[in-house]
């Protein structure tokens, strides 16, 4: 019998779809927020670029300058994850995450943002599908530009030991000798948060994440 070349045509757009619909569900964005420049590096604000530099630097991969920001790739179990630093500085980060997500076409679901947080102590990792930006003014300006707050974010405490007044002088200075100490394993404690989310899904990756550290050898 004699097969329509049609139909042989119509069978393999279904399975380019059907690769295509695999390769962007295995496919995530992870954005981790700061400001670019030496004089913002090593900041209490550049928590998400920390995060993404410690990755990219155990994984072996290398950031290279793109549009909105800096890019890297690495993967894990199947797991593409593009890794982001947005060069549009903290309050633009929304014009980075929105270009990225529609340049590889990431759904909403496989965005993930990294940002600090004044309002959990030091080292505290807190893992939400969504909600408000408890007036973070990068994760504002994301939610603007997607119009929605519905995507997922790791927030990494920074604390908040400063006097009145003081909250900016803080979030844009270095962080302590004790406090840089401590970077190592709170890096570590997100990336995996990543890949849990990346793995077993955001609500099994919440228990993985939602915990508090565990104190260091002889603490």
């Amino acid at each position: 019998m004699e097969v329509s070349p049609f139909l042989v045509l119509r069978e393999d757009a279904v399975l380019l779809q059907s690769c295509e619909d695999f390769v962007m569900s295995n496919s995530y964005l992870v954005v981790g927020l700061g400001n670019i420049g030496a004089e913002y590096a090593g900041t209490r604000h550049n928590m998400g670029f920390m995060v993404l530099d410690a990755w990219a630097a155990a994984a072996g991969a290398v950031f290279e300058s793109g549009r909105y920001g800096s890019r890297a790739e690495v993967a894990f179990k199947g797991r593409r994850f593009t890794l982001i630093k947005p060069s549009t500085y903290m309050n633009l980060s929304g014009k980075a995450v929105r270009y990225w997500m529609n340049e590889l076409k990431v759904p909403l679901e496989n965005l993930l943002v990294i940002s600090d947080d004044l309002n959990l102590p030091f080292g505290t990792l807190r893992l939400r599908k969504g909600g408000s930006a408890g007036g973070h003014n990068g994760l504002t300006n994301i939610t603007e530009m997607l119009g929605t707050q519905d995507y997922a974010r790791i927030r990494v405490g920074i604390g908040n030991a400063f006097s009145r007044g003081g909250q900016i002088d803080f979030v844009l200075g270095e962080l302590d000798d004790d406090e840089k100490a401590q970077m190592p394993q709170i890096c570590q404690r997100v990336i995996e948060g990543v890949k849990a989310f990346a793995t077993v899904g955001p609500d099994r990756a919440m228990n993985v994440v939602n915990t508090r550290p565990k104190p260091a050898a002889g603490q």
